[in-house]
């Protein structure tokens, strides 16, 4: 399916036509991707995890070093989905207000009448480019928090509904540490991915030299609208999932719970916290987008396997034992999957 053909495409209405909406889905993802490979050189994994968080209606944490595309990243992906975009740039004395808006005085000029009036924030967008997100204290950072969980912010007693589709894809930066506050566990785990973002490969990195100091970059065309995004996460909602996916995926997040009888021996060494259930959810709502867009018309075990990493990072908390000896959450988590093997018939 060519680009112009998903511009084009009417999205298909009935529940019944699954196969239709599976290729449609296809369609709109490697036209996206063929949209995004203009500007953006590599990082096809880090792409793969925003689109899954996107068609999921999930918020991502991207986490890499400065100079690696973050922004243009997330700037570009919103062009391709024809959404509205805001970047927040976090600073120590970035305000909830800031984030948020605020209540003003407005004088009418024809009845000199005065009124609280209320401006909107930059929050008020489709796709939220949350900057350098532990660079303010945690007030500031727990504002974020009823937005990205109910999708509506409360300014002065008044709840406002935010615009729908809505994400945050938030940056952080591992290496920097002066000046930065520590993201609390309650706010981490609304976000569905952390996504690390590496350097790129020595052909890739030659290629963004040429594209960047002797071509301008070519202009990115929309792919899809407002409606047809929405009409893909219902596609990944309504993707079946057979029972023995859920017991695997349960086994896999109760086996990091040390207090349990399903932890196991070396989670109960290496943690100090396990997964909790919004892991076991968003490791299902994730295997069904990376089964649809991998062209499947099932969720298989192998596709929890598939996003097992960039979900299961931050839920995880390793203990002194397991930082002493230098095994991190991706570590544990790879041995998990070692461990937990689908049961017969899975």
């Amino acid at each position: 399916m060519s680009d112009s053909t998903v511009q084009n495409a009417v999205a298909p209405e009935t529940e019944d036509g699954d196969m239709q909406a599976i290729e449609y889905f296809a369609g709109a993802y490697t036209a996206l991707k063929a949209e995004l490979a203009k500007v953006i050189v590599g990082q096809d994994q880090v792409i793969d995890e925003l689109l899954i968080a996107i068609f999921t209606r999930s918020h991502a944490l991207l986490v890499g070093v400065p100079g690696l595309a973050k922004t243009l990243l997330i700037s570009t992906l919103a062009q391709a989905l024809q959404l509205s975009f805001k970047r927040i740039q976090f600073t120590p004395d970035l305000m909830p207000s800031d984030i948020t808006g605020t209540e003003v005085i407005y004088q009418d000029p024809a009845t000199n009448e005065r009124q609280f009036k209320f401006l909107h924030g930059p929050i008020f967008a489709n796709v939220i480019l949350a900057d350098e997100i532990n660079r303010t204290p945690p007030k500031t950072q727990a504002a974020m928090l009823e937005a990205m969980q109910e999708r509506r912010v409360t300014v002065g007693g008044t709840t406002y509904k935010l615009p729908d589709p809505f994400f945050v894809l938030a940056t952080q930066n591992p290496v920097e540490q002066e000046g930065t506050y520590p993201m609390p566990e309650a706010q981490l785990d609304r976000f569905m991915f952390m996504i690390n973002v590496d350097y790129p490969a020595p052909e890739e990195e030659i290629l963004v030299m040429k594209r960047a100091t002797m071509q301008s970059f070519e202009t990115v065309q929309p792919i899809l609208s407002i409606d047809q995004i929405l009409y893909l996460q219902n596609t990944v909602r309504r993707m079946p999932v057979a029972d023995h996916v859920f017991h695997y995926v349960q086994r896999l997040v109760g086996a990091t719970r040390m207090k349990t009888p399903q932890g196991l021996d070396f989670c109960k060494k290496w943690l100090s916290w396990g997964a909790g259930p919004r892991a076991a959810l968003n490791l299902v709502l994730a295997a069904k987008a990376h089964a649809i867009l991998h062209g499947q018309v099932y969720v298989g075990c192998e596709n929890v396997a598939a996003v097992a990493l960039p979900i299961m990072r931050h839920r995880m908390i390793p203990n002194f034992a397991a930082q002493s000896e230098g095994i991190t959450s991706d570590d544990i988590t790879r041995r998990l999957l070692k461990e937990v093997q689908p049961a017969k018939g899975e």
